[in-house]
């Protein structure tokens, strides 16, 4: 099964809270408890291309394996009261694999210019994945953006709290 999301799946987790110029931003394909992520190259204004995100309630680890192109995997831990207490960034390159602890919260962006392909090791049901932490502050902690041709890592206005960004 075949999974397209589309620019207005998007917004509202985008910097700019604006609808995002790229129409198809990612997909997902489904088949024998695995899931493909696929997603697009370009930007939402200076923002990197990316998909939602989650917060997994996963009772274990998660496996991803980029199979194609170039990324950020970000991983992020909230407090009790939904502030971020933690911010992790992973390179992404083919080959690289990452395991992603339960209760954090997950989301891939693309800073290629050719697309971002991504396996994980389980489809996860929907009571497993929680987007709502992350639709309502409009994102995670920080908005992976483009300025003067570097990456770069903007604050999401609507946390309180944005800890040290920590490199894996």
């Amino acid at each position: 099964m075949v999974i397209t999301k589309t620019n207005k799946d998007l917004k509202p987790v985008l910097m700019t809270q604006s609808e995002g110029k790229i129409k198809e931003p990612y997909y997902l394909i489904i088949d024998n408890d695995q899931v493909i992520f696929v997603i697009s190259a370009g930007h939402n204004g200076i923002e990197f291309n990316k998909t939602v995100g989650y917060f997994s309630n996963f009772p274990g680890m998660q496996l991803f394996k980029c199979l194609y192109g170039k990324g950020i995997l970000i991983m992020q831990r909230n407090d009790e009261n939904g502030e971020a207490k933690e911010f992790k960034v992973v390179s992404l390159n083919p080959g690289r694999q990452i395991v992603v602890p339960a209760g954090c919260g997950m989301c891939l962006v693309n800073i290629s210019t050719n697309l971002l392909v991504v396996i994980r090791n389980n489809k996860l049901d929907k009571k497993y994945k929680n987007s709502k932490p992350i639709l309502e502050k409009g994102g995670f902690a920080y908005y992976i953006v483009e300025k003067k041709g570097e990456i770069s890592f903007e604050p999401n206005p609507k946390y309180l709290i944005h800890p040290q960004i920590t490199p894996e």
